[in-house]
């Protein structure tokens, strides 16, 4: 299993590369009308000039959840050994029945291989859905600079399908199709979302009751003002920032729940039934139905005595 486990991380990994840096999906072309309002805005620079821009932005994407995991795993270990609760630890097999990976070893490389396992997945669905769509980003005409001449373009309700139509710069009016969703908000809300959940479910220190809501609403807040920043610098509609956030949220949910099992532990050995006692139990458990006829003499006694 660890190896086919591999194989999907290696694939997921070369498809984000082949959508990110390849020119092996072709964007969908979609077409304007002349004098558009909605893609009229100015241009505002390239995305390292942003506020949060991409290097920023990826290196807390990728950088702070894992710290904050080995962190948090390490102190959980810690305690567990000073509490003398090793034993109700994870524990995994590697040969015979004798040797163990560390408990500490399993639950981080787990945590954070699903981490990163989601934020290649999320960046797939975005590249995806980018590329399907084609969605002009609201300084698309400035990058796209048409001729309205050539074009015959008399009124503003004429629409332009032509892939020629652009005059401007081919790398740049192809970044500016490619919006929907926001990655940048997607990256961002599931980094915050994985966190918050893994500090919500592993945290369980009686002196932490408000300190875990305002260090994960916190989480929360920075990715909202992270898709907030993308539309006030007109790089995104809104749209592409709300769409980038189900993104996020829903692979960082499904991924805690379905996979990690909200960061559950193994269960403690005496509430899981041995193999030696199942022939033992009944294979259904089925209910005394009380006689009517029985009910009524019980009554009738009852009246006598």
């Amino acid at each position: 299993m660890l190896y086919f486990q591999m194989v999907i991380m290696a694939g997921t990994v070369m498809l984000a590369y082949y959508f990110e840096y390849t020119d092996t999906f072709t964007v969908n072309v979609q077409g304007f009308f002349c004098h558009d309002s909605a893609y009229r805005k100015p241009y505002p620079g390239p995305e390292d000039s942003s506020a949060v821009p991409p290097v920023l932005l990826y290196s807390l994407a990728a950088g702070v959840p894992v710290l904050a995991i080995i962190v948090g795993e390490t102190a959980v270990f810690c305690l567990q050994l000073a509490t003398r609760d090793f034993e109700n630890q994870e524990k995994t097999i590697l040969t015979g029945d004798c040797c163990y990976i560390n408990p500490l070893v399993r639950r981080t490389v787990r945590f954070l291989g699903i981490y990163t396992f989601g934020l290649f997945a999320t960046d797939i669905f975005v590249n995806a859905g980018q590329v399907v769509t084609g969605n002009l980003a609201p300084h698309f005409l400035a990058l796209c600079k048409p001729n309205y001449t050539a074009l015959g373009c008399q009124q503003s309700t004429q629409f332009i399908r032509d892939e020629e139509a652009c005059t401007g710069h081919p790398d740049l009016v192809l970044r500016a199709r490619k919006t929907f969703p926001s990655k940048e908000a997607a990256l961002s809300v599931y980094a915050a979302m994985y966190l918050a959940m893994y500090i919500t479910n592993t945290i369980k220190t009686k002196g932490t009751r408000l300190a875990k809501p305002v260090l994960c609403l916190s989480l929360m807040c920075l990715a909202f003002l992270t898709g907030l920043n993308r539309v006030a610098e007109y790089r995104n509609h809104w749209s592409d920032v709300i769409a980038g956030f189900l993104v996020g949220i829903s692979i960082a949910v499904f991924l805690v729940v379905c996979v990690v099992n909200n960061f559950k532990g193994r269960q403690p050995e005496n509430e899981h039934v041995h193999m030696d006692n199942l022939p033992q139990m009944p294979m259904i458990n089925i209910p005394r139905v009380e006689s009517p006829v029985e009910k009524n003499h019980i009554a009738a006694f009852a009246e006598v005595t």
